[in-house]
């Protein structure tokens, strides 16, 4: 299994029944394939849907796209709207949950993850306007840089998208949740001890007293 699709799956579980979710490009979007049996979510994208869904492969529609432009399709009772009111709903506190993938995240639940210094980008896109009215933010991310380098900082060094934002760090070796304001180490990968998380983490965090092995469908694993 590759670790972007044990990230994937791990963060399903943290979606509940009846969320509206708004899942950014790349990895998080592989999340909705992964959501547990009974668990059906409402998915939100900043572009002006509610209720979007896989392409049909068969057939697909070249006028719906996600807010990544990668064609999708939409739900029986889905909607469409403009800009303005999508954001709205983001602004008003009405998106339950959001999965965004992470450049840096650091111990004071800061997130940096629309630019890199010197690279050209085309824009923030809604992500500041996300994990600030998202009741839950969730950064689903790969733990170190291509370089070696961890990506779990005590303070981040690109530039924010939002300060203080991030309640759940998803990894392939580990989840960290945001407790009291503080980083804590809540589950660990199988095989994975707390001195290997240690030793790709930059960051200084606590270890939960009910830490426990990540939490991934059984049946999802074979």
């Amino acid at each position: 299994m590759s670790p972007k699709a044990f990230i994937a799956k791990r963060v399903a579980l943290e979606l509940k029944d009846g969320d509206v979710v708004n899942l950014g490009i790349g990895l998080p979007t592989m999340v909705a394939h992964y959501l547990p049996d009974g668990v059906d979510i409402v998915l939100q994208s900043e572009n002006g849907f509610v209720g979007i869904c896989p392409a049909d492969e068969e057939n697909p529609d070249p006028d719906v796209a996600n807010a990544g432009g990668q064609p999708c399709g939409i739900i029986p009772g889905g909607a469409t709207f403009d800009s303005a009111f999508s954001f709205a709903l983001i602004r008003g506190g009405h998106v339950d949950a959001c999965v965004l993938g992470g450049l840096e995240v650091d111990q004071h639940g800061n997130l940096a993850n629309w630019m890199i210094p010197g690279k050209m980008v085309p824009g923030m896109g809604g992500a500041m306007d996300l994990v600030t009215g998202s009741r839950k933010v969730i950064v689903a991310m790969e733990h170190c840089a291509k370089s070696g380098a961890s990506k779990i900082l005590r303070s981040c060094t690109l530039p924010l998208t939002a300060c203080g934002c991030v309640s759940t760090v998803v990894t392939e070796l580990a989840v960290f949740q945001f407790i009291n304001g503080q980083l804590t180490l809540t589950e660990h990968a199988p095989g994975v001890s707390v001195e290997q998380i240690r030793q790709k983490t930059e960051a200084e965090f606590v270890v939960s007293s009910q830490l426990r092995e990540m939490l991934v469908m059984e049946q999802e694993l074979s």
